[in-house]
């Protein structure tokens, strides 16, 4: 079965790798491309929408889509926890993928923060993407602070209040970094008695999101309900 797909922020750099992915894709087939300007009833008889655009626009697509039945994977940043549960369940007779990252290895690095959480009593995350990158926190560092403190519970940090000490994600300081030379950078670091964890992931091109991309796309397709993160998309 061939699945047709719309895509919103088509114009943007995400937006152009996912139509590049369905052209290269026999299981795929373009239904529509969606840009700032274009009405959202463009998407209207996508069997999936792959978003790739700001919140305040991804919220309205998310809305429309699933009022009419259209299976969501959104990978735009600013989703947050309590966002995510505004809409969680409106899904129930489409499939809504929130995805912050969609690099499978980047995955595996956030599981391993999470199994190495109970054990630390300290922990910072730092992230770094193109100066260009409107947002920060990054929507994947947000996620894995989240996911850090409801395996550690809650962290007591010191200096909190000092900006320099970063932008607080569940109790969790969030360094951010906008620099020229660089995609995306992530690294969770754990403090223990005499030693430290570091977790690092890079990022080399968005030829890394590809397959997980692909793979929300067939997830999304298959199940109801909403689902946060690429773990359980690729099972781990």
């Amino acid at each position: 079965m061939t699945l047709n797909i719309s895509v919103t922020g088509a114009t943007g750099r995400m937006g152009r790798l996912v139509e590049d992915i369905i052209e290269h894709d026999d299981r795929f087939a373009l239904h529509s491309t969606l840009d700032s300007h274009s009405s959202l009833s463009k998407m209207e008889g996508a069997d999936v929408v792959v978003d790739f655009t700001i919140y305040d626009a991804s919220r309205k697509i998310v809305d429309h889509a699933l009022d009419h039945g259209i299976d969501v994977v959104v990978g735009t940043s600013g989703w947050s926890a309590e966002r995510i549960a505004e809409v969680a369940d409106r899904a129930d007779r489409s499939s809504l993928v929130i995805v912050p990252n969609f690099s499978v290895s980047s995955a595996l690095a956030t599981k391993l923060a999470q199994l190495a959480a109970p054990l630390y009593d300290s922990v910072e995350v730092v992230e770094a993407h193109p100066a260009r990158k409107k947002d920060s926190p990054s929507g994947t560092a947000v996620r894995t602070a989240e996911l850090i403190a409801a395996a550690h519970g809650p962290y007591a940090q010191p200096n909190t209040d000092q900006t320099a000490r970063g932008q607080l994600v569940e109790g969790i300081p969030v360094h951010s970094l906008r620099l020229q030379g660089v995609d995306a950078v992530q690294q969770v670091i754990f403090g223990g008695t005499a030693e430290t964890l570091t977790l690092r992931h890079d990022t080399l091109s968005i030829d890394a999101y590809r397959d997980g991309i692909a793979r929300s796309i067939v997830f999304a397709h298959e199940q109801t309900g909403t689902t946060v993160g690429l773990a359980d998309v690729i099972g781990l």
